[in-house]
């Protein structure tokens, strides 16, 4: 009794795993290889965000200076440096204190004042438009 309780329960058991299985089909996703068109689009759009290289990169590697046009460059720098330091002598004194007042160097302007935040500056290219703010925190 219990071999043939134990056969009716196997061939159930085989019988129900097969009306539930079906067979597996292989399709492609990529559309190169024979998937959906409508594919495409997204698999670019996660290449390309996938891509860790960007054109100004490659641009920039291609673009490097050379030892000369890095020296000039730095001296230019240090030359401007130079300037602004003694602009800046020659308007706010020799000890550094930013008294409040509106001041001018060439096409910048450049306002102080005292606020709640601490001491505020204002500089702003005429020639542009282009402004910025910079707040010192009070103490």
């Amino acid at each position: 009794m219990k071999k043939l309780l134990f056969c009716f329960a196997l061939i159930s058991i085989f019988s129900i795993t097969e009306s539930f299985s079906q067979q597996l089909v292989y399709r492609p996703v990529n559309p190169n290889f024979g998937g959906d068109t409508f594919n495409y689009q997204f698999l670019l759009s996660s290449a390309q965000a996938q891509n860790p290289f960007s054109e100004e990169q490659d641009a920039n590697l291609r673009n490097q200076q050379s030892e000369i046009e890095a020296f000039t460059e730095n001296l230019n720098n240090q030359l401007l440096n130079q300037i602004s330091r003694s602009l800046f002598t020659q308007q706010f004194g020799a000890d550094g204190n930013l008294t409040p007042g509106t001041f001018s160097f060439g096409s910048l302007v450049v306002e102080i004042f005292e606020s709640a935040e601490g001491l505020v500056i204002d500089i702003l290219d005429i020639t542009n438009g282009d402004q910025t703010q910079i707040i010192i925190p009070g103490n």
